[in-house]
């Protein structure tokens, strides 16, 4: 596999860190997830993520499969040495704790960079590593609301419409993505300079990274966007939400000419393609309020039967078990099941030479601590001292 051969230790706690480290995981990286003896990763727990299978929370099992774990107090002598030890055999280092922490620790980019200069070492932060919001606490809604985008996130169907959450975490998703990314570059330009790199990837920053198709107002026009004026924030017929006569909802997702004309003409009002194929907004308004009318007059199934065969770009709004329950996503083995039946996310990039593979096993914490320890340099008293944390 692709990462086969490289070695990863993951600092990380919740989505940001784990998702990226699993991808490396998933592509044959060996990663060794350092976790407090006293207070483990988040995610094991069933009282805060209580969908589970086996035992396991489903949050768990999806970003933290196919990894081994050591119990480390990082406060404490021996789990420095520990990780000292590790952080000298490693090729890449993910953090995710704010700004400041892994300094205080002992670890900052210019001491671990010492101890191994072609590791690549990689900080996850709400804000970034500089700039004057470094040390504001934050998850993910507050950097998406940061970010200008909750803003944006409203019913088009009413302009007093409030914000509305976010049904992923993108900027956690988002800034997982980035972290991956910069990772496997900065180890791709260690194969030419034999120098390691620090990246810094601000979660805020993957939102606005995230944003060119909503950037015309205020980059053109220094003004924030007026959502029923944009074509792709509800101001355009052909990218807007619909509901039907049964109360579901359908979705259409493209405004290309030869669409416009396929869905108005079959509908029976090709006086309104002239308006939708020009810009959003006003010219809108009419086409909107008529396929209001019109999708509400038939079922979402009756609408799939008149979709059927037409050229149009368009979707049922499915809810999140028919998605993840649909042909297509188990023919793209998107979603997988372990031997045990436990469920899984697949690996969305697929690769036709030496493809990802899932290791479905789920450390136990500390469960990998004496093996691990067994090849690092340490005394027999400091072994002892992390051993007898693990419980």
């Amino acid at each position: 596999m692709k990462l086969e051969g490289y070695t990863v230790i993951d600092l990380s706690l919740f989505l940001p860190g784990p998702a990226a480290t699993q991808m490396m995981a998933d592509h044959g990286a060996r990663v060794i997830k350092v976790e407090n003896p006293n207070s483990p990763e988040p995610t094991r727990s069933l009282t805060a993520f209580p969908w589970a299978q086996n035992g396991e929370s489903v949050m768990f099992r999806n970003t933290q499969r196919g990894k081994e774990s050591i119990a480390l107090d990082l406060k404490s002598d021996a789990g420095k040495a520990a990780l000292t030890e590790l952080i000298k055999g490693a090729d890449v280092l993910v953090e995710a704790f704010r700004p400041g922490v892994m300094a205080r620790l002992g670890f900052s980019v210019e001491t671990v960079r010492a101890l191994n200069p072609k590791i690549v070492y990689c900080s996850i932060s709400a804000f970034g590593q500089t700039g004057p919001w470094r040390d504001r606490p934050a998850h993910d809604t507050a950097t998406v609301a940061a970010s200008g985008v909750l803003s944006l996130t409203r019913s088009p169907e009413s302009e007093q419409a409030a914000p509305a959450m976010i049904g992923v975490a993108i900027s956690d998703m988002l800034s997982s993505y980035l972290a991956f990314s910069g990772i496997v570059m900065a180890l791709l330009r260690r194969e030419h300079t034999g120098e390691g790199d620090y990246v810094d990837i601000s979660m805020l920053e993957s939102v606005l990274a995230a944003s060119p198709n909503i950037l015309g107002p205020v980059f053109g026009g220094q003004q924030a966007p007026n959502r029923l004026a944009e074509r792709s924030l509800g101001g355009g017929a052909m990218l807007n939400i619909y509901r039907t006569a049964d109360d579901r909802f359908l979705a259409l997702g493209g405004g290309e000419h030869k669409f416009v004309q396929a869905l108005f003409e079959g509908l029976g009002r090709p006086d309104l393609v002239e308006a939708v194929i020009g810009p959003a907004g006003e010219g809108h308004r009419e086409a909107i309020e008529f396929l209001r009318q019109a999708f509400a007059e038939r079922s979402l199934d009756e609408w799939r039967d008149w979709f059927d065969g037409r050229d149009i770009c368009w979707s049922p709004v499915l809810d999140l078990a028919e998605a993840w329950d649909t042909e297509h996503v188990h023919a793209r083995a998107m979603r997988v099941k372990d031997p045990l039946g436990n469920d899984h996310m697949g690996i969305p990039i697929k690769y036709s030479q030496e493809p990802g593979q899932i290791n479905p096993e789920l450390p136990a914490v500390g469960q990998h601590t004496a093996e691990i320890l067994e090849a690092l340099h340490l005394t027999e008293a400091q072994r002892h001292e992390i051993l007898s944390s693990v419980k």
